[in-house]
């Protein structure tokens, strides 16, 4: 590989644990400036430290008030943020990055190679997706503007794990270095900064009228380009019911509301001043299987259960936006596999065949305990329906219903006593199995996959694409054939939001709070 910038460096299509949707009409030429937008959000964030971050309710406060050396362009290839350039060297082991000159963060003070080095540093310390920093043999800062990674071993997806808006790679104060996973001060570089926030009830975040915006671009960009904002301030309510999201809408107490289900919809169209955003996909729906509590630490009990589930109930209850995929790459990516290989995981609907497995791999009517949350209708139904199916392959289920925050939490941190959840993971994902390794390990706790490690070592040091697919096609089968994840459907998102609210992208990303303003 040659020396390139970052214009060279593409990813393969869209690029996000649990995602809600932000989109909608084109920017207007002369956009008022003033007000605060209300967002009526499923659920609070349980963080804000970016580097321990996968879940929506977090990523869509964090990444309006951080940024990273780069980010996804429109495209979904690599753009500078906090960069100016970026240059790879021919063998893939050494990454240099020049900064831009004079940003601030929100405490005044100016970026420099020192806060890169310190949350490069801090990254591998405390985030779940420090593996994918693994073969760095040193960092080197040799003036201010200056970053540097030097590499033990060639990484040819170094950028699109720096890239990605999943534990994102944020640049923090240097003075942060030390700080225990969630436990920074929440201080930034980007467009807005953190105000009031009180847990259960809402979150505010102001203009940051120190930001210094991307002057070499001409516009918004993805997750990159020259952001303005034109609002004082965001608040984000906190309302788990979609009932009570719509009502904040229809009342104009608020201007935009996620995660509005299908069934519902028709309440906010009704209205003329309202309208609904439909995109998809947007992620992948899945069954989270705990590999290391109870009775599912037996492969052949969890393979089992994959046996008995049957994708059409799931998706019929649910209602929404859903489309068949065994895979964990959507169709037109780079890595989707289509019909090269096998799929027997997928969509097995076989309660006689479930009984059977279980019985030869040892079970006796153990407790299968599944979580879920109050917060997104969807998962509820999904686990609800879950349980019946198992019951019928003749599993002892037991379901309980927690918040969100305290789910999502339980499946990224590997805590609390369950055996299966569910989530969503997209849209980051759709870029490759770059951005799945934290949350393949994290989420379903996998531990000792000495093949898993191996097909991912693999798939990091070939250059070439195909062998990559062919890495991928391994992971792949040791995740969803081990049935550490269960794949439902790909999936879309209904978001309501208000007419008066301008300057909305179609970009299908994580809340994106610039460039709007309200009329």
């Amino acid at each position: 590989m040659s020396n390139q910038t970052w214009l060279s460096w593409r990813a393969g299509a869209i690029g996000l644990v649990a995602a809600a949707l932000w989109a909608a009409g084109p920017a207007q030429a002369q956009p008022k400036k003033g007000g605060t937008l209300v967002y009526a959000s499923v659920s609070g964030p349980g963080t804000l430290d970016p580097h321990v971050s996968s879940s929506a309710v977090e990523l869509e406060v964090i990444h309006n008030v951080f940024e990273g050396l780069v980010a996804l362009d429109n495209q979904n290839a690599t753009k500078p943020m906090l960069a100016s350039k970026a240059t790879a060297s021919a063998d893939a082991k050494t990454y240099s990055f020049t900064l831009r000159r004079g940003v601030k963060f929100h405490n005044g003070d100016e970026l420099t190679s020192a806060d890169v080095r310190a949350s490069f540093e801090r990254y591998q310390r405390v985030s779940p997706n420090a593996s994918n920093l693994s073969g760095v043999e040193r960092y080197d800062t040799p003036d201010p503007q200056t970053f540097i990674i030097r590499l033990k071993e060639p990484n040819v997806v170094l950028l699109d794990v720096l890239k990605s808006p999943i534990f994102p790679l944020m640049i923090l104060p240097a003075a942060q270095k030390d700080k225990p996973a969630r436990g920074i001060d929440v201080v930034g570089t980007g467009p807005y900064s953190l105000g009031e926030w009180v847990k259960d009830s809402h979150l505010v975040i102001k203009r940051f009228d120190g930001y210094v915006a991307d002057t070499s671009a001409a516009g918004r960009d993805g997750y990159a380009g020259r952001k303005t904002v034109h609002v004082d301030a965001v608040r984000f309510r906190f309302m788990p019911e979609a009932t009570t999201r719509i009502a904040a809408l229809q009342t104009g107490e608020a201007q935009l509301a996620g995660s509005i289900p299908s069934e519902l919809r028709a309440r906010i169209e009704e209205k003329n001043t309202l309208a609904i955003r439909e995109v998809f996909p947007v992620g992948g729906s899945y069954v989270i299987v705990n590999s290391q509590f109870g009775v599912t630490a037996n492969v052949g009990i969890r393979q089992a259960i994959a046996a008995a589930i049957n994708i059409g109930e799931i998706t019929e209850a649910t209602g929404g936006i859903n489309k068949p995929n065994p895979w964990m790459s959507f169709p037109n990516t780079p890595y989707y596999l289509g019909n090269t290989a096998p799929t027997p995981w997928y969509d097995q609907k076989n309660p006689a065949k479930a009984k059977e497995m279980a019985k030869k791999a040892g079970y006796k009517n153990e407790k299968i305990i599944i979580e879920t949350n109050s917060n997104y209708q969807w998962m509820r139904t999904t686990m609800l329906v879950v349980a019946e199916q198992l019951k019928e392959a003749g599993f002892n289920v037991e379901v309980k219903v927690v918040d969100w925050t305290t789910n999502a939490a339980h499946m990224q941190q590997g805590t609390g006593e369950w055996n299966l959840s569910t989530t969503l993971f997209g849209p980051d994902h759709i870029l490759g199995p770059q951005q799945w390794r934290p949350l393949v390990y994290a989420f379903p706790s996998i531990k000792g996959n000495d093949a898993l490690d191996a097909a991912y070592k693999s798939f990091f040091a070939e250059p070439e694409l195909e062998k990559r697919r062919g890495a991928w096609l391994k992971i792949q089968q040791q995740v969803l054939g081990n049935a550490y994840m269960i794949k439902i459907a790909d999936s879309g998102r209904l978001t309501g939001y208000a007419k008066r609210l301008k300057g909305q992208s179609d970009y299908a990303g994580i809340l994106q709070l610039w460039d709007l303003h309200l009329e």
